[in-house]
């Protein structure tokens, strides 16, 4: 069974940083692309950035490049999302999904078959 456990998120100022990780079970996470995603109540959920599971090529959207950095850990069966510069709009429950390994990630969420719960993520003063 695959199992996927977010972890990290916290309030936190305007500016600030927070690092979330994903972590696998019963799997290991060298074998999945992750992508990571998040979703505000009442808005659809939305693709933040992804890895690849061959070669590590990353993906990001556009309201989060440069602020943004994803990257695995592989003894720690971990994928993180480190988030700098944080603004209230990045606001929102993260969510973690896997995919069976490609050469190329994807944000669409259509194409990922096994989710984590969420992690809260709140950017506030």
């Amino acid at each position: 069974q695959v199992l996927l456990v977010e972890s990290g998120g916290d309030l936190v100022q305007p500016g600030g940083s927070l690092r979330l990780s994903c972590t696998g079970f019963g799997f290991n996470l060298v074998y999945y692309d992750i992508g990571w995603f998040r979703q505000v109540p009442g808005k659809e959920r939305e693709g933040v950035s992804c890895i690849s599971g061959r070669f590590d090529k990353t993906a990001y959207a556009d309201v989060v490049k440069g602020r943004f950095t994803i990257s695995r850990n592989n003894p720690q069966n971990t994928v993180y999302l480190e988030m700098n510069s944080l603004k209230p709009e990045d606001t929102a429950v993260y969510y973690c999904a896997g995919i069976p390994r490609s050469s190329d990630c994807t944000l669409n969420e259509n194409q990922y078959d096994s989710w984590g719960q969420g992690t809260q993520v709140t950017v506030s003063s």
